[in-house]
């Protein structure tokens, strides 16, 4: 009989289903993992980098912000 599906195929149809879930659900899993990994390093890295750019005694600022830890913005310098 034309069209028909055995049971064994049937079967099979349902495993191949099952792996194809059980693997996308393992790399959905991964990728969130790596996401969250890249977006820690991420921050440690802006937290880092930031500190670097801060104004020393003397440098020109906007505000407290661009200035170093300790020290603030008085007329557009650090002191």
């Amino acid at each position: 009989m034309k069209g028909q599906l055995s049971a064994e195929m049937l079967i099979l149809l349902v495993v191949l289903v099952a792996v194809v879930g059980l693997v996308a659900a393992q790399m959905l899993g991964a990728a969130k993992k790596s996401g969250e990994t890249i977006s820690q390093k991420t921050d440690e890295i802006l937290e880092k980098a930031s500190g670097g750019v801060k104004g020393e005694e003397g440098a020109f600022c906007i505000d407290d912000s661009d200035c170093a830890e300790g020290l603030s913005c008085s007329d557009n310098r650090c002191s």
